[in-house]
């Protein structure tokens, strides 16, 4: 079984009110995907783990009876309890608990369990069997990501692409060469998702990746947010809270874009999809 990581709470501190503005979208394909893999109609609940400020909890809200979104960070659930006033939800409801706290923070069934890249930073292995048991007979936990290793990148629709190599050598001027994350470090993945659902109860997962959103073109704000949501460089981690890299980050995308317009390419959204089956015996593919 993996190590798990201690909670630190610093590790997103600053960086909710710029994640729903900052973060790209999944694949507009996402909840169609989902609905057919899944068995999805309308009934059932859903567990959103990880939730964040609620992007994928609010995205998918329409599909079910009853949402719940999980997040040990305060301060990002009030920004997912704005969204869903927002989208006038009323169906959502917001737990604060880290994934290791299930069962007991938000008890079963559910129909799907989704991860909107956040379960890295859980005690993987132990999580998805804690999720397995939650799981109504015939229901999904669906690990969902942005990847781009390995995926065809579209042509440009006219802006230019986020200089992110000189961005991230900018973070690197202002927090070091050493990747942070709260208090600590961010120590590089070395294995996948499938790696762990195999020695589960879940088994071997189904991978899907679905087309991401090509023509995304974001605003120079909102590239900076981008790297302020990140637990790598958000605002906490500056010693005057990001100011002195913001104004390095602003003048670099003016020179790069006077418009101030730039094109986003996140990949494609990779679905890691493993299903409970309890009639046919734990660990069985799907």
């Amino acid at each position: 079984m993996l190590k798990a990581v201690p909670y630190d709470p610093t590790i997103y501190q600053g960086a909710a009110a710029h994640y729903r503005y900052g973060r790209p979208p999944y694949s507009l394909e996402l909840e169609a995907a989902l609905s057919e893999e899944a068995g999805l109609d309308g009934r059932g609940r859903l567990l959103d783990a990880g939730c964040g400020p609620g992007i994928l909890t609010v995205r998918l809200a329409s599909l079910f009876e009853g949402v719940v979104g999980l997040d040990p960070d305060a301060a990002m659930l009030t920004e997912g309890r704005r969204a869903a006033e927002e989208g006038r939800l009323p169906n959502v409801r917001w737990v604060q608990a880290l994934a290791e706290n299930l069962p007991a923070a938000a008890p079963g069934p559910y129909r799907l369990v989704t991860f909107g890249q956040s379960f890295h930073w859980t005690s993987e292995e132990r999580v998805a069997e804690a999720v397995y048991d939650m799981l109504e007979p015939g229901g999904s936990l669906a690990l969902i990501v942005h990847t781009v290793s390995g995926r065809p990148r579209p042509p440009s629709p006219g802006p230019p692409p986020i200089p992110h190599e000189e961005i991230t050598m900018l973070v690197a001027r202002h927090l070091g060469s050493t990747r942070r994350a709260g208090q600590g470090v961010s120590a590089p993945r070395t294995h996948r998702f499938q790696d762990v659902l195999v020695r589960t109860r879940f088994g071997e997962p189904r991978v899907l990746f679905l087309p991401g959103v090509p023509d995304l073109v974001r605003d120079s704000e909102s590239v900076l947010s981008g790297y302020f949501s990140f637990a790598s460089s958000a605002p906490h981690l500056f010693p005057d809270g990001g100011k002195a890299f913001a104004r390095d980050v602003r003048a670099l995308l003016a020179e790069r874009s006077p418009r101030g317009l730039f094109w986003d390419w996140p990949g494609d959204t990779e679905v890691v999809l493993a299903r409970k089956n309890d009639a046919a015996g734990p660990g069985l593919p799907l």
